[in-house]
């Protein structure tokens, strides 16, 4: 399942720089995750960086978009090869 940034986002940059799949960018008054570029970090850590960082908790599951780790770690595959 990829990630999504809810309202509680404070654009404070804190996420972006940790994404290993750069599926985090800044919009114009909160950031938004690339739910195609988004694996919740598997293939590249053990958790999400994203949400270890985040000082607002804004950073939750995306019900709309459900994968299996086998999906994510296929998608992180396709994306670094």
């Amino acid at each position: 399942m990829a990630l999504m940034i809810n309202e509680d986002c404070t654009a404070c940059d804190a996420c972006r720089p940790v994404c290993p799949n750069q599926a985090i960018s800044a919009s114009d008054t909160i950031y938004s995750v690339d739910a195609l570029r988004c694996t919740e970090c598997v293939g590249a850590e053990d958790e999400p960086q994203c949400q270890l960082v985040c000082p607002a908790d804004s950073i939750v599951p995306n019900p709309d978009w459900r994968e299996t780790p086998e999906q994510l770690q296929d998608k992180y595959q396709q994306l670094h090869s």
